[in-house]
């Protein structure tokens, strides 16, 4: 009988190995550096480099498709068990205490970008699989180890896998929480845009407005260029705005105006009450002011519709279902300035019984009431895997057996991960209940003996799912 936690710990040392070269790796996808070669920017193909790079190493068969996508294989068989990861990364944005693309161990913490999503966890499902072959273990199927480029954005590699190859059996994505997700909420994008036009003898004049750098991340900074002749009480009344409400930030006063910068808390935006957005925040500070137009239309939508409402409330789209819990709403852009107007992303996560056509009129009645008009850029429905599936019988009770958590059950969650693509795909840690959640946020890390708990998870967990006689 294999001990699984103590063969985890035998490769503690080569994982955290790898683990420094992949996080060395800034792999935010840019599409300003995108070519033929590499279509999404270099740094996420280097990353996807590297992980075949260890594959081959470690004597798997590994193929790169395009630079946009590869995997790394074990076995044969008809049916094919996969386990789909992500190389790319957020952007890792402002408010690191160390170099987020330098590996730091700390109080027995891994600290840089992609600590917890997705390569630690991406990386520990790889060493469970790795863990197999080296014991000799033959699997009854095919295992491919999927690495995908660019899951943080609109998942353009793993939808080239798709279309290239076909769907998996089954599977898991090692990209959100233990015990088992085996339900994911709807997810789909609105883009609000207002005009350009505002009056140049205003007391106030927006002439720059900027938070927000992915749809699916809670902005921290927000910045505001304001010409004013009231500059210097504007200052003051901005410091006391955030000190009444705990918030970091400053000002500066220009010739002709005052530039504004507030501090949030970046979070995750499949829940965006785990973080404080800058954004909303700077909006609702400018709003006590005489902007005009349509800089004044942008800021009333910002701070009326959308501050502090991340139920979707105030526009009427607020929704909660018993199984998958309650619709959320993360403002993720905001943009203003003289040439391109106004720009508000949302994102909403939403559970079965609401439409997106419902959102979307909700967000639209909003908008209109401001002169906005909005757009749906994408959407992936709500997906769920019966919990009496075998792969979810599985993954819980191994999830059980090794954490002796005997009353853990499946969940549903908000994020959304790779696992959602294959009719029976789940996701599946790594991070635990008892985890800090630092996903896309500055300073993010995960615990080492946790990370070695959850290889050791995956490795039993790709044994007994690998070696099913009817999977």
């Amino acid at each position: 009988m294999i001990n699984w936690d103590k063969l985890a710990q035998d490769y503690k040392e080569d994982y955290l190995k790898d683990l420094a070269d992949l996080i060395s790796i800034d792999s935010e996808r840019n599409d300003n550096e995108a070519t033929d070669e590499f279509p999404l920017g270099p740094g996420p193909a280097k990353a996807l480099v590297k992980y075949l790079e260890i594959g081959k190493r470690d004597g798997f068969t590994v193929k790169n498709l395009d630079n946009l996508v590869g995997y790394i294989e074990y076995g044969s068989g008809d049916k094919t068990f996969a386990i789909l990861a992500h190389a790319d990364v957020m952007p890792a944005g402002e408010g690191w205490d160390s170099n987020p693309f330098e590996m730091m161990i700390k109080d027995g913490k891994v600290f840089g970008r992609g600590a917890s999503d997705d390569k630690g966890p991406g990386l520990a499902a790889y060493y469970g699989l790795k863990m197999m072959k080296d014991q000799g273990i033959e699997p009854n199927c095919k295992i491919r180890f999927i690495i995908g480029t660019d899951e943080e954005s609109n998942w353009t590699g793993m939808k080239h896998y798709f279309k290239l190859e076909p769907e998996p059996d089954f599977g898991f994505s090692p990209d959100a929480q233990f015990p088992v997700i085996n339900g994911e909420k709807g997810n789909t994008t609105f883009e609000t845009t207002f005009g350009t036009n505002q009056e140049d003898s205003a007391d106030y004049y927006l002439a720059n407005f900027d938070a927000g750098l992915r749809e699916n991340m809670v902005p921290r900074d927000a910045f505001a260029d304001v010409k004013t002749a009231f500059k210097d009480q504007m200052a003051e009344e901005f410091s006391t705005f955030m000190q009444d409400r705990k918030l970091d930030g400053g000002s500066e006063i220009t010739e002709d105006g005052i530039k504004l910068h507030l501090i949030g808390k970046s979070a995750h935006g499949m829940e965006p009450r785990n973080g404080v957005n800058g954004g909303t925040f700077l909006a609702n500070f400018l709003r006590g002011y005489d902007f005009s137009g349509d800089a004044k239309n942008f800021i009333k939508f910002v701070a009326e519709f959308l501050h502090g409402d991340s139920r979707a409330n105030r526009i009427g789209a607020n929704y909660t279902d018993e199984i998958m819990g309650d619709l959320t709403m993360n403002v993720g852009i905001l943009k203003f300035n003289p040439t391109d107007g106004g720009f508000v992303n949302t994102n909403f996560r939403y559970p079965k019984g609401i439409s997106v056509e419902t959102i979307g009129k909700h967000l639209s009645q909003a908008a209109k009431v401001m002169d906005g008009t909005v757009n749906n850029t994408d959407d992936m429905v709500p997906h769920y895997v019966d919990p009496k599936d075998p792969i979810v019988n599985k993954l819980i009770n191994v999830y059980r057996e090794r954490t002796g958590k005997t009353e853990a059950q499946p969940q549903v969650v908000g994020g959304g991960t790779y696992g959602r693509m294959m009719k029976r795909g789940v996701a599946f840690g790594a991070e635990f209940p008892w985890t800090v959640n630092t996903m896309h946020q500055a300073n993010e890390y995960q615990v080492v003996d946790d990370l070695m708990l959850a290889m050791a998870i995956y490795g039993q967990s790709i044994f007994e799912l690998g070696t099913l006689e009817d999977n």
